[in-house]
């Protein structure tokens, strides 16, 4: 079979669900599979694929066809420039994180560009945040901490692809892991995108992330607050005086937890708008 017709095979799979691009996933898993570049698939649909590769297509297709996630099926994402392993089991990163991210890479070249500096990420996943700002504020020791043993495992996959002996991850709920490794009051800045749906509107979620992505990391708790609440008042342990807590946040909830920093003594708090022009990040400050 040529590859004009195996992706049309790969098309007809999955058209007519929600949120694909039949053509263009198509091109991508083929593309995996043969290790070559999409636009080398535009210029050779004539090419002959072996008959290994045809039923690793048409097997991934028909997963996909299910709702399962493309990033899974890869076992590889991209967040801040940088090629991640994710699996079943840990949230997968997300654009408007990388937002957060930026923000908080861009706060330390500015502030702390020339300080050996502290970051807790709190509820790290496959370590994006972590990794991405030990990588690019090389002068920052970054802790990380969850509580499920999947992520924890690769977030130090991710650590080890490249070689940050400044990033640490720790296995645990929330700031437990923390509390015997004498980093209290030393942090300049906690980072938290956690669980923020409610539990009530987990099953209108999109099948991609309602069946296959972690329920823990995405269950907020009846009004999708509980985990703004337990981080804001655990990290005052271990903020500097003037230390930054953000949060990555709903697109509806930003008053809200603006309301939580406020009543846990947090100051200068401000709300960030992600590229739809929705509140995705609130921040403030430690007095």
């Amino acid at each position: 079979m040529v590859i004009g017709e195996l992706l049309e095979i790969g098309k007809t799979l999955i058209e007519g669900r929600d949120y694909i691009d039949p053509i263009l996933e198509s091109i991508l898993v083929l593309s995996n599979l043969l290790e070559v570049d999409k636009s080398y698939i535009y210029i050779h649909l004539d090419e002959e694929v072996d008959r290994e590769t045809e039923e690793k297509f048409i097997h991934i297709m028909e997963k996909r066809s299910h709702g399962y996630p493309l990033q899974y099926i890869f076992g590889e994402w991209d967040f801040m420039g940088l090629p991640l392993h994710v699996e079943e089991g840990v949230l997968i990163p997300r654009p408007e994180t990388e937002l957060m991210v930026e923000y908080i890479i861009e706060y330390i070249s500015k502030y702390h560009r020339n300080e050996d500096i502290k970051v807790l990420d709190i509820g790290t996943g496959s370590g994006a945040i972590a990794i991405s700002i030990g990588k690019y504020c090389p002068r920052t020791r970054v802790y990380g901490t969850d509580m499920e043993d999947i992520p924890i495992r690769v977030a130090n996959i991710n650590r080890n692809r490249y070689g940050l002996s400044n990033v640490s991850f720790y296995h645990g709920n929330l700031f437990e892991p923390l509390e015997d490794i004498g980093i209290d009051g030393e942090a300049q800045i906690i980072v938290s995108n956690p669980p923020y749906i409610r539990s009530e509107d987990m099953s209108t979620l999109q099948v991609e992330v309602r069946e296959f992505e972690p329920k823990s990391a995405l269950d907020g708790g009846r009004d999708g607050l509980d985990y703004y609440r337990k981080i804001s008042i655990g990290g005052k342990r271990y903020l500097r005086p003037g230390g930054m807590l953000i949060y990555e946040i709903g697109y509806d909830q930003g008053k809200d937890v603006e309301n939580i920093l406020r009543e846990q003594g947090f100051t200068c708090i401000s709300i960030l708008k992600d590229l739809q022009g929705h509140d995705r990040i609130v921040l403030g400050f430690l007095k």
